[in-house]
């Protein structure tokens, strides 16, 4: 939904933008084609991300190799404390999912990895290997929305008896009794999802993001959110509406709520059948779209 993204962004030439999941640079070379004296300031982790961002040539741009958790930090580095816009894809990239060796797709057979800042420790052999049952039960049921999480995890633990698992395909075959029938691709999606989200603290990620957005806009200033999935997007359909996550938007002595941000789509936008066509993964998502308020 690149052209929804870029028109929620209402990008002024000269204005100051930052695009926190470079991924393969589409949406961040979109956003540079619309600057004249503007800035884009694009953070990825990944490695090929890094690659890819060398190949752009502009003194409007600019690449920060780190984590968006640690947006503010390093926006002070370069001397901006507020942008006029944020865009934020959340999920993997096309590249980490078609990727083998990264680990990331059932498609592939693999060594359990899931990690998009490799230099980090934890993979998902790490998890699955290291993890106790409880704490395994616990993020394939919050984070994979498994109905059968208790068994899973179970199953989990009783595979690595025999020995470490170690590939996409041990970790398949200690679970595919479990998988439903006729849902097994469904099934897999979920348990690496769980997996992705723990080995990356993903929603941890978010939130700590998300709390200083509203510091680092400026006044009218836009925020733009793609994510795939309910647990991505409910922290964000929460915190635009009540600029916290849980809970209803406080109000002062005269009844007005408090509250940083307002919400310039009323329902998430989803892609067109057009744009489905040409890329199904669009499928899942849900563009939200906000601004600061003056």
């Amino acid at each position: 939904m690149l052209k929804e993204c870029l028109e929620g962004l209402n990008i002024k030439p000269d204005g100051i933008y930052v695009d926190v999941t470079f991924g393969g640079g589409g949406h961040s070379r979109a956003i540079l084609e619309k600057l004249t004296t503007g800035h884009l300031y694009s953070f990825d982790q990944d490695d090929d991300a890094k690659q890819e961002a060398a190949k752009i040539e502009s003194e409007n741009f600019t690449f920060i190799s780190a984590n968006f958790r640690f947006i503010k930090k390093y926006l002070r580095v370069y001397g901006v404390k507020t942008v006029d816009g944020i865009l934020a894809d959340l999920g993997i990239s096309s590249h980490q999912i078609d990727t083998a060796d990264r680990g990331f797709s059932t498609r592939f057979d693999a060594e359990l990895d899931m990690r998009m800042d490799v230099q980090q420790p934890q993979s998902a052999k790490t998890v699955v290997n290291e993890y106790s049952f409880e704490d395994l039960h616990k993020i394939f049921g919050i984070y994979g929305e498994l109905k059968n999480a208790r068994t899973v995890a179970q199953a989990v633990v009783s595979g690595r008896g025999a020995g470490p698992i170690e590939t996409i395909r041990e970790l398949k075959a200690a679970l595919q009794t479990y998988a439903p029938r006729g849902k097994e691709n469904k099934f897999f999606a979920q348990v690496f999802q769980a997996l992705r989200i723990e080995v990356n603290e993903e929603l941890k990620v978010l939130e700590e993001f998300l709390q200083q957005v509203p510091e680092i806009l400026s006044p009218d200033g836009r925020l733009v959110m793609m994510s795939y999935h309910s647990l991505e997007d409910r922290p964000v359909k929460n915190f635009i509406r009540s600029g916290k996550f849980f809970g209803e938007v406080e109000k002062d002595l005269f009844g007005n709520e408090i509250k940083p941000l307002h919400s310039i789509t009323r329902k998430p936008v989803e892609a067109s059948e057009a744009e489905l066509l040409e890329n199904p993964r669009a499928r899942s998502a849900k563009l939200r779209i906000a601004q600061k308020l003056a």
